[in-house]
């Protein structure tokens, strides 16, 4: 093939990879090197070496330097103090145990040396969100489980890394130097210049952006460009510093005040994901498959000791103290895969330290891959059985996720918490949240459908989705969004404010979305209009003395929202027809008049007298 072509190839690939991922809700980075050993060793199709050349490390450093940047725009200081006592021993505390047992098991197990042995030590600390979450949303423990394994892939990426960095820094210097006070002024040299880099680029990258000097279109391609510059610059100035100064400067800007880095952010998610993709495909063509077969049993053994050792003492060091019962720190103990940090950081080390001559370091991508595949497809494999057997994985869920804050979303998420529905109102305006935030339903401050949403958002607690915003469009690509996550007939949107021949065509291009609410003349305008008239959405329990029949009588003019049933499972009314609702089932309905919920109790009343 011509180098054009495979270009398109490596790209399309990462695209499939990425899809069949979501389909499939496993970690994109299982098939992504799936598709690079089949391309490369199994094929022989893609050669990276021939392909790039002499660009193909400044290709994985600069992809490696934008990975380390974003993740390490997540780390904010008011968010750490927020996360708890568990997740912040997590990534100190735990950080060191398992760093310190897996060095100790890779010298003995695999036989490298102790510099070698501590550098893979330091890259398998890193777990990291993109491999977290799709699991999560697959076993779907309980809340507060998710959020300490969610937190800390969040957290912990930039802290691996830079540990990381420090200590690939300190095997450099020894191979440039044998004398011990010199190997001490080359190594603090490069950590002092990575940290005046990284705090002088952020700075005045910061300032810029609170200046608001740079306009907001081109604030991504901005920040893209100072990620390369400064990796390069620093790199120039002292080599091997550039990783340390981009993660740095990404730390400084997502704690500066009134610097607002949603949209940088939110692109670098974006952004990640393409580099992510081309980066695992070349890396792992690059891969030997004699270099696996060499690694031989110890590599097997090194992978148990990460699973039942090092991950479960690290857990039990962290939640020394904590309200966590043994079954939930057993789960948290299970879950710890590795994923596109530790392969990225571990492909980029070894590349430089070969060509210093460092023996034992060919071991290091190959080994780091073992452990990536070993860890994602075992728990992928058995946390979901591991969660039920220990009796904290969710039953099947019935909380709500609203898109939209308004009147009516916040009268519904009312409505459904008077019944003790979890419900969680998500929308990208911070001032319309507040009416939401005042009333005290649980909020998002954000586009749910986005990476940043599929990161924050914990969506394991619910099972239905209601498009109320006033947008019909906007509704109608969040539904298709969590359409596959939450089931095509758990998704619902409002009916568009249109005339009856355009609202017949508006549901007919939604089928493949979401399911139309209610009924043609209850668009958003109109409903809020009945709100603002003094309608309210009440609730009735219906029962064998008050039928659906009486309840219908007494309320003609009132409109059929939805009903819970007796086990949590929520009936929507939509424009397919009206549901059947049975005895002991709750009505919401929007109506002017008082609530009828204490009529069964008046009519048995009378009955007995």
């Amino acid at each position: 093939m011509s180098s054009l072509l495979l270009l398109g190839l490596i790209g399309f690939v990462g695209f499939l990879c990425q899809w069949f991922s979501h389909r499939v809700k496993l970690p994109a980075i299982l098939f992504l090197l799936i598709a690079g050993i089949l391309l490369g060793p199994v094929f022989s199709i893609l050669d990276p070496n021939a392909l790039f050349g002499d660009l193909l490390f400044p290709y994985i450093s600069l992809s490696v330097a934008v990975i380390l940047f974003e993740g390490a725009l997540t780390l904010k200081r008011s968010e750490l103090n927020e996360i708890g006592r568990p997740v912040r021993r997590m990534v100190t505390v735990g950080v060191a145990v398992n760093g310190s047992l897996m060095t100790l098991a890779t010298h003995y197990l695999m036989g490298l040396s102790w510099e070698l042995s501590a550098l893979f030590g330091a890259i398998m600390v890193v777990t990291g969100p993109t491999v977290i979450m799709p699991m999560l949303r697959t076993v779907r423990p309980k809340p507060k489980i998710a959020d300490v394994l969610r937190w800390e892939g969040i957290v912990i990426d930039p802290i691996g890394a830079l540990i990381a960095v420090l200590v690939f820094e300190w095997i450099v210097v020894q191979q440039s130097t044998a004398e011990i006070s010199e190997i001490f002024y080359v190594f603090g040299g490069t950590v002092l210049v990575g940290l005046v880099v990284g705090l002088v680029a952020g700075y005045l990258f910061g300032l810029l952006l609170r200046n608001h000097f740079i306009p907001e279109r081109l604030q991504n391609f901005g920040s893209l460009a100072a990620v390369c510059l400064v990796f390069a610059l620093s790199d120039s100035l002292m080599h091997e510093s550039g990783l340390l100064a981009v993660t740095v400067m990404g730390m400084l800007l997502a704690n500066m005040r009134d610097v607002h880095i949603d949209s940088i952010l939110e692109f670098k998610e974006d952004l990640t994901v393409v580099f992510v993709s081309a980066l695992f495909i070349v890396l792992a063509a690059r891969l030997d498959v004699a270099g696996f077969v060499a690694l031989g049993w110890s590599a097997l053994l090194l992978l148990i000791v990460m699973q039942f050792i090092a991950r479960p003492l690290k857990v039990a060091v962290s939640f020394l103290r904590s309200d966590f019962t043994w079954r939930e720190r057993a789960l948290v103990a299970w879950i710890g895969p590795r994923g596109i940090v530790a392969a990225a950081v571990s492909a980029v080390f070894a590349l430089r330290l070969e060509d210093l001559g460092v023996v034992g370091a060919e071991k290091l991508v190959p080994l780091a891959f073992m452990i990536i595949i070993g860890t994602v497809v075992f728990q992928s494999l058995t946390a979901r059985p591991v969660a039920r057997l220990l009796k904290v994985a969710l039953p099947k869920t019935h909380g709500v996720l609203i898109v939209g804050a308004n009147p009516l979303s916040i009268a519904i998420a009312k409505a459904f918490e008077r019944a003790e529905v979890d419900t969680i109102i998500c929308d990208t305006n911070w001032d319309q949240l507040r009416n939401a935030r005042i009333s005290g339903i649980k909020t998002y401050y954000g586009n749910p459908s986005s990476d940043h949403g599929l990161m924050h958002l914990n969506t394991s607690t619910y099972g239905y989705m209601m498009g109320l915003s006033n947008h019909f469009e906007y509704n109608l690509t969040q539904a298709s969004s969590f359409r596959e996550e939450f089931g095509a007939r758990n998704v619902f949107v409002l009916p568009p404010n249109q005339s009856s021949e355009r609202f017949k065509r508006h549901v007919s291009s939604a089928k493949n979305s979401g399911r139309i609410l209610w009924e043609e003349g209850t668009a958003y305008t109109k409903l809020k209009k009945r709100l603002n008239d003094g309608e309210q959405i009440r609730i009735t329990d219906l029962s064998d003395a008050y039928s659906y029949a009486e309840w219908r009588q007494d309320n003609e003019s009132a409109l059929m929202l939805f009903a819970l049933k007796p086990n949590g499972d929520i009936l929507f009314n939509t424009t397919e027809g009206r549901f059947i609702v049975e005895s002991g089932y709750k009505l919401f309905y929007l109506s002017n008049k008082p609530d009828r919920a204490n009529k069964p109790e008046r009519l048995e009343q009378s009955s007995n007298a």
